[in-house]
């Protein structure tokens, strides 16, 4: 069996400095750490987990907090998961899947214990719980999410706002003057999920800048709920030439209502969606859309999590830029906007 002295040996350096490397109680130059981490990958040296626990107070394991409760949309929630364990793995961590509504009993359990040594924070609200044990744990921690007071807290998320605002200035530039917004199921607002009420206010501040009527729906993903608020949004707004999909799940139920209706994309109705690309471009009319950077707000939240376990303080928020794709879904408003009513 490989052992710690066969990996310093290899490396050139002492047993101490491959010590530090692994627990990250001392800063040691790139270079040697990166010809430790070769000499490690190259004998396949695996150190024994309670060994390294009780030796250095480390558990190289990072506890992933992902409640799974009603709203969620999860394709978005598991690939933040899935980047965020693979991210994890090349940096010499394992993962620890926290999901529930525990809230702050998850966070004390970590805290309270040696599960973790540090932890990832998904599903963040405004006002979230958990925000008080988080600033005053001893083990640092990283949110997928922005509250409303950031203050002492390391948080990396989408600009919501400003991906909201994106929807709506392309459906503008088109001419597009009365806009409806299929949003979040009604229950993430009642929690005032960070995300959802920020992409919400970009885009009321959006319309409202542009002179544009609004009208906003909370829908569940289903068919059904789907084609009872697409119902409505027609009946109180018959000249709507331009939705705005903040739920995911219900992409494709607004696409199979429209045709229903007699509505085509994009000749009568455009259709804006935040959600993954995969979702968007594969939907059956491929939809202009702001994708949800899920790969990369896993991967930087592990590597701002590493980092505070090396010693450095937490930068506080970082918003990642919406990049908005166009697609078959948007076009210019039609003509004449009563016209934009089913033809059947």
């Amino acid at each position: 069996m490989v052992t710690l002295a066969d990996v310093a040996r290899h490396a050139g350096v002492s047993a101490s400095t491959v010590s530090y490397v692994l627990s990250g109680k001392r800063s040691i130059s790139t270079a040697t750490r990166e010809r430790i981490q070769h000499s490690i990958d190259a004998l396949g040296y695996r150190p024994h987990a309670g060994a390294r626990a009780l030796a250095g107070g480390r558990t190289s394991i990072l506890a992933l907090m992902m409640p799974l409760r009603t709203g969620l949309y999860l394709p978005v929630m598991m690939e933040i998961a899935m980047a965020v364990t693979t991210t994890a793995r090349a940096h010499g961590h394992d993962v620890l899947l926290l999901t529930g509504e525990e809230g702050p009993e998850a966070v004390r359990r970590v805290e309270g214990s040696a599960l973790a040594d540090g932890m990832i924070v998904m599903d963040v609200e405004l006002d979230d719980p958990r925000l008080p044990l988080l600033r005053e744990a001893e083990r640092p921690a990283v949110l997928v999410g922005l509250p409303a007071d950031t203050t002492g807290l390391d948080c990396v998320d989408l600009d919501f706002a400003a991906a909201g605002a994106r929807c709506v200035e392309h459906l503008a530039s088109l001419g597009h003057r009365r806009l409806a917004v299929l949003g979040e199921p009604p229950a993430v607002y009642a929690r005032g999920t960070g995300y959802a009420e920020r992409t919400l206010a970009g885009i009321r501040a959006a319309a409202a800048a542009h002179g544009l009527d609004l009208l906003h729906r909370p829908v569940d993903g289903t068919y059904g709920a789907v084609a009872a608020a697409v119902t409505r949004i027609f009946e109180e707004r018959p000249g709507t030439t331009g939705l705005v999909v903040q739920n995911e799940a219900a992409v494709e139920p607004l696409l199979a209502v429209l045709r229903h209706q007699g509505r085509a994309v994009p000749e009568d109705v455009s259709v804006v969606a935040l959600c993954p690309d995969q979702v968007a471009a594969h939907a059956s009319v491929p939809l202009t859309a702001v994708a949800v950077p899920a790969r990369d707000l896993g991967r930087i939240a592990v590597e701002r999590l590493v980092a505070r376990l090396r010693g450095e303080d937490a930068r506080g928020p970082e918003l990642l830029a919406p990049h908005l794709t166009v697609r078959a879904g948007s076009g210019p408003a039609p003509t004449a906007p009563g016209d934009a009513r089913g033809r059947d």
